[in-house]
C-alpha cells in the first residue's frame, strides 16, 4: 500500500507544472502539495510542513540525503570527514533511520540505549565509563553529540584541586577508578627519588588540591628531623641537599674531604659537626687546631698555637711526634717511648735539666755511691742494662750484640744466687718488652734479634696473609694500628670499607671482584660467577642500579628477584595487564625493540 502511496505521489508531483499552469498560481501547486502529504511533520520540522521541497527533490531520492546534511551541517561535516557516529556507519539513506510525516509527537531518532554502540561515537566508553547512565552525561533537551568529551566537563564538582591543576585529569587518574591517581612526578619540577618514591601523597601534599603550593625546599617536610636531638635546630640553614640525599636522611653523605679545605682524618672523621660548627654553616670556622683545641691545651699556650707540631690527629693524647733530636737533648732508646710528662713537670718545657739524675734518681739503687754519671754504665735503651765486665761468653748464653753492651747484672739476675739457674727464654727478660701482650707466644727470636728489638724486616708469607700486589709496600701500621698483630681480620672489608664504593650492597669479600695490584682493577663474570648473564643493556648497567640494599652478613650480595618487572615496573607502560613476564615481548638490547613474538598482530 506504502508502494502504491509512493508512487501516486510522485505522479502527482511531476503534474504539479502543470496543474500549476493551468490553475495560474504558485498557491495552488502548494494547496495540492499539502493535500497529498502522507502526515504532519514532527514538532522539529514543523516550520516547514507547507515546504516539501526543503526536504524532497522531484524525481531524486538522493536529493533528499543532501538537503539533510544541507540542514544538519555538523552531522554532514561528519559523514563528510569518516568521523562521529553517523561517519562510522556504513553509506545509507537518512530516512532508513529517522522518519517523518508520523505526527507531532513522533521520535524521528529511534535509539534503543541497550544496544547503542557506543564505540562508533568519537568518546568510546571504557572502564567506570561503560558502567554510567546515559542520562549522566546526555542531559535533557541537548542534543547528544552535545555532551562533552572533557574530564572536567562531567567531573567538575569531583576535583579536589578546584581547577588548580587544569582541566587535563587523564594526565594522573584513570577509567577504571576516579581516585587512584597515575601521575609521574617525574614531569614536575621535584622528582621523586630515593626515599622519596615511597612516601605518601599526603606527606608532603598537606593542602587536598593545591599541589603547585607544595615547597620544594627540604626544610618544609623535614624541620621536624632538624629539630630533633640528632638535628642542627636551624644553625646551618635549610639547604639540607648539600649534606643529606635522598638514599636515606641518615647519614650524611657530606664529602667534607672534598668539598672543603680541611680534610677529615683520624679522630676528626668521627667528630660531630656541632663539635666544630657551633654555628650557622656560614660562619667561618678556624682551621688551627688552637682555634677548636684551646681548652685541651695543657701547656696553657707557652708552646704557641701550632699544636700539630707535637699532636697527631689519630688521638690528642697520642705520643708526641715533636722532633726532639732539633733541641740540646735528642731523645735515644727508651727516652723515645717516655711521655713528655715523665721529664717535663711544668709546661716550661726548656727549664728541664739534662743530667740524667735529673729524672732518674729514684731509679739510682746505688744511692749516689757511684756518683751522678749514669751513662757510663746505663744507656738510653734500657736503665737496668748496664756495661760490666763479667765474661759472660763463658756460659751457656753468650752475650751478642746487644746483649754485649754494657748492662747491669741484676737486668737478669735477681740476685747472687739465682745466677745459675736463670732461664735463657727471651721472654724470661722481656715480658714487660712484649707489646704483643702475649698474642705471638714466647718464643720471640723468630721475630727479633739480638741486634735490636725493633724487627728490621718481617717475612709476612710466613702468616695467613701474604703481601702480594699493592699489600707489600703497604707499611705495617697501615693495617696493624696496635701491637697486638692477630687482632687484625683478614677480610677486605676491615682496612679498605671506607674504599667501598658499593656501601655494602655487595658484601664484605671485596677479592671476589678486586685484586691486590691495584684497587681499581677488578673483574667479575656476571654470566659465569650468577644465574643472570647481563645481555645487551644490562652489560652497561651500573652494579648499584640493581643491588640497592645491603648484602645479608657472609653473603656476597642480597638475593634479587630476576623477574624483570622487579627493575622495569616503572617502564611497564601495560600498567600489568600483559603480567610480569615482559621478556616475552622486549629484548635485553632496548626496552622499546620488540621481539619477533611482541611485534606479531
Amino acid at each position: 500500500m506504502r508502494r502504491w502511496t509512493t508512487l501516486l505521489l510522485r505522479l502527482l508531483l511531476g503534474l504539479m507544472p502543470w496543474a500549476c499552469a493551468l490553475w495560474g498560481t504558485a498557491a495552488h501547486a502548494q494547496a495540492l502539495e499539502s493535500a497529498l502529504s502522507p502526515g504532519k511533520l514532527a514538532a522539529p520540522h514543523v516550520k516547514w510542513e507547507d515546504e516539501c521541497g526543503a526536504c524532497h527533490v522531484r524525481f531524486d531520492r538522493a536529493g533528499q540525503d543532501r538537503l539533510c546534511a544541507d540542514c544538519h551541517k555538523d552531522v554532514g561535516r561528519d559523514i563528510r570527514q569518516r568521523t562521529g557516529y553517523h561517519g562510522r556507519l556504513p553509506a545509507q539513506a537518512c530516512r532508513s533511520c529517522h522518519t517523518d510525516h508520523r505526527g507531532r509527537d513522533a521520535r524521528i531518532i529511534a535509539l534503543d540505549p541497550k544496544r547503542f554502540d557506543h564505540a562508533q561515537t568519537d568518546y568510546a566508553l571504557r572502564g567506570r565509563h561503560a558502567q554510567v547512565p546515559c542520562a549522566s552525561c546526555h542531559l535533557p533537551k541537548r542534543q547528544y553529540r552535545e555532551a562533552p568529551a572533557d574530564c572536567a566537563g562531567c567531573h567538575r564538582k569531583d576535583d579536589p584541586h578546584k581547577g588548580a591543576l587544569g582541566a587535563a585529569c587523564g594526565d594522573c587518574h584513570g577509567e577504571s577508578d576516579w581516585k587512584s591517581g597515575r601521575f609521574d612526578h617525574a614531569t614536575t619540577a621535584f622528582s621523586l627519588t630515593g626515599q622519596h618514591a615511597q612516601a605518601r601523597c599526603a606527606d608532603c601534599h598537606h593542602t587536598p588540591g593545591d599541589y603547585k603550593g607544595t615547597p620544594r625546599a627540604c626544610i618544609a617536610c623535614h624541620r621536624k628531623d632538624d629539630d630533633g636531638p640528632s638535628g642542627h635546630h636551624g644553625r646551618f640553614g635549610d639547604k639540607c641537599a648539600s649534606c643529606h640525599s635522598t638514599r636515606a636522611w641518615k647519614p650524611a653523605e657530606f664529602q667534607h674531604d672534598t668539598d672543603t679545605r680541611f680534610a677529615l682524618r683520624g679522630r676528626h672523621r668521627t667528630a660531630a659537626c656541632t663539635d666544630c660548627h657551633t654555628a650557622s654553616l656560614k660562619a667561618r670556622v678556624p682551621s688551627e687546631c688552637h682555634g677548636c683545641h684551646q681548652q685541651d691545651d695543657k701547656h696553657k699556650g707557652s708552646l704557641g698555637s701550632d699544636c700539630a707540631a707535637c699532636h697527631s690527629e689519630r688521638s690528642w693524647k697520642e705520643r708526641s711526634r715533636f722532633d726532639h733530636d732539633k733541641t740540646l737533648f735528642p731523645l735515644l732508646g727508651e727516652h723515645l717511648a717516655a711521655r713528655c710528662e715523665a721529664c717535663h713537670k711544668t709546661p716550661q718545657f726548656k727549664e728541664v735539666s739534662r743530667e740524667c739524675v735529673a729524672c732518674h734518681r729514684s731509679d739510682d739503687r746505688h744511692a749516689g755511691t757511684l756518683g751522678e754519671d749514669c751513662g757510663t754504665c746505663h744507656r738510653e735503651s734500657d736503665w737496668k742494662n748496664t756495661s760490666g765486665r763479667f765474661e759472660h761468653d763463658r756460659t751457656r748464653f753468650r752475650l751478642r750484640r746487644s746483649h754485649a753492651a754494657p748492662l747491669a747484672c741484676s737486668a737478669c739476675h735477681a740476685d747472687a744466687k739465682s745466677l745459675r739457674g736463670t732461664p735463657l727464654a727471651c721472654a724470661s727478660c722481656h715480658a714487660r718488652h712484649d707489646r704483643h701482650e702475649g698474642q705471638l707466644g714466647r718464643q720471640c727470636g723468630e721475630c727479633h734479634d739480638d741486634g735490636s728489638w725493633k724487627v728490621a724486616g718481617f717475612n709476612h708469607s710466613r702468616t695467613r696473609f701474604a703481601l702480594v700486589g699493592r699489600h707489600a709496600a703497604v707499611a705495617c701500621k697501615g693495617c696493624h694500628e696496635t701491637p697486638r698483630f692477630k687482632d687484625v681480620r683478614s677480610d677486605c672489608g676491615s682496612c679498605h670499607r671506607r674504599d667501598d664504593a658499593h656501601r655494602g650492597t655487595l658484601g664484605t669479600r671485596c677479592d671476589s671482584c678486586h685484586n691486590a695490584r691495584a684497587w681499581a682493577l677488578w673483574s667479575f663474570d656476571h654470566g659465569k660467577r650468577t644465574r643472570w648473564p647481563l645481555t645487551g643493556g644490562h652489560g652497561r648497567t651500573a652494579c648499584d642500579a640493581c643491588h640497592r640494599v645491603p648484602a645479608p652478613a657472609g653473603r656476597d650480595a642480597a638475593a634479587l628477584s630476576t623477574a624483570c618487572v622487579a627493575c622495569h615496573r616503572k617502564d611497564d607502560t601495560h600498567e600489568g595487564t600483559f603480567g610480569a613476564s615482559c621478556e616475552r615481548c622486549h629484548a635485553t638490547d632496548h626496552w622499546k625493540r620488540l621481539t619477533s613474538l611482541g611485534a606479531r598482530p
